[in-house]
């Protein structure tokens, strides 16, 4: 019975979004001609100015990075807090996950667009973005991880008389590194696919060039931009995947 209410409900769900949602096959077949139009259009790719658009693609794997690493500095006191093995006040335990909840909950999309009205257009908007965001998701990992590590070495420890932060920072910390080392990797990788779109708003990156391409009705410009978007993506996977290796 239970399974089959769970099933029941799946169904509802989807029957729910599709009620909302009312996609339309007949329109999807009715625009695939011009779709169709719009890549024979863009060939062959446009690849004039390459180094600029080289440039772009590097302001976005920087912006990345940064965010990433800054990301990283703000989720360490918060993951501390969140797992409640290392977590030195009890009270902060559900206020500190709520905060990475609303950090992850907030796409770093929305972040630069509100750090753009706050320090302008560029690539430093759009790190900021993507560092909030990101230390959501990184304290969120981090934390998870903190948890479920072997509490043994742990309690070793405080029986030896080390503070709970001491303990963490010494025994708790070096004990899960490939963990919370592979999950910064994956985030990081995960940056820079999300920063080719940082641009549209004007938060820097290779996003900007999108936008005017598409703007202007480019397509030759738009095609050698999304080459260029597949290739840095697959690089980036490519490294992240071989590093976690390593690691794991």
């Amino acid at each position: 019975m239970r399974r089959t209410a769970w099933i029941a409900a799946f169904f509802a769900l989807q029957a729910a979004c599709i009620w909302v949602v009312e996609p339309d096959l007949a329109r999807l077949w009715a625009g695939l001609p011009r779709l169709a139009g719009w890549i024979a259009g863009g060939f062959p790719p446009d690849f004039s100015g390459f180094g600029d658009l080289m440039a772009r693609a590097a302001e976005t794997v920087a912006l990345a990075t940064l965010g990433t690493t800054l990301a990283a500095v703000l989720a360490l006191p918060l993951a501390l807090a969140a797992a409640r093995p290392s977590n030195p006040i009890p009270a902060l335990y559900h206020p500190v996950r709520t905060l990475l909840d609303a950090l992850r909950g907030i796409d770093s999309f929305v972040f630069a667009l509100i750090f753009v009205a706050a320090v302008g257009l560029g690539p430093f908007a759009g790190m900021l973005g993507v560092a909030l965001h990101s230390a959501g998701s990184l304290g969120k990992l981090w934390s998870e991880a903190l948890e479920a590590a072997d509490p043994a070495p742990m309690e070793a420890a405080r029986s030896a008389g080390a503070g709970r932060a001491q303990a963490a920072a010494v025994v708790l910390l070096p004990e899960t590194l490939p963990q919370t080392a592979s999950a910064t990797l994956y985030v990081w990788e995960f940056n820079i696919r999300a920063s080719t779109v940082l641009g549209l708003v004007g938060a820097g990156g290779i996003g900007q060039e999108l936008k005017n391409a598409v703007d202007l009705l480019d397509f030759g410009r738009l095609l050698a931009i999304l080459t260029l978007i597949v290739a840095m993506t697959l690089a980036a996977d490519r490294l992240s995947a071989m590093l976690r290796a390593r690691l794991l």
